[in-house]
């Protein structure tokens, strides 16, 4: 497939970006439509704008050639003075997507390896995310990179 690089996004990504927050719109909207609105997505420009610009929520993209392949959007987060908490740092993993026409190439792979060495440059003690239970290939993805269930949603349809 050629050579992937891993970098922090910046501004002239938004529009690739973009292109792949659309991608997971649908997989969630088709699997959910009682949840999410078709043909939207997380973030519009002036919210990537931002996101973009804060050290505490890096965005890291895979790049071949000039093109966006996957994102992997993180957050910062510490329970600093909580009263039931421990004041651990972890590393949020709001969203991972490999854009459609690359999956099974890695990618998604070398996002979370590159997420996992920033966490262990910077401190964290632990790397977290949230998945669908409808997304049945991104629980079997993030399962054989090993991550565990840490908690678990529930819900009852009124």
């Amino acid at each position: 497939m050629g050579k992937i690089s891993i970098r922090r996004a910046v501004e002239s990504d938004m529009s690739a970006i973009g292109k792949l927050l659309y991608q997971v719109q649908k997989v969630h909207s088709d699997a959910r439509p009682d949840l999410f609105k078709a043909g939207g997505k997380k973030y519009d420009e002036k919210d990537l704008k931002i996101i973009i610009a804060d050290d505490k929520r890096p965005i890291f993209v895979a790049e071949k050639a000039g093109d966006i392949l996957g994102y992997a959007f993180c957050v910062h987060q510490q329970h600093a003075g909580h009263h039931s908490l421990t004041d651990i740092k972890t590393l949020y993993i709001d969203d991972l997507c490999v854009d459609e026409t690359a999956r099974n190439a890695h990618i998604g792979s070398l996002l979370y390896e590159y997420v996992l060495g920033y966490a262990k440059r910077n401190g964290f003690y632990n790397v977290t995310l949230n998945v669908w239970a409808d997304n049945v290939n991104a629980v079997r993805f993030y399962e054989k990179l090993g991550l565990k269930v840490q908690k678990i949603g529930m819900e009852t349809i009124l």
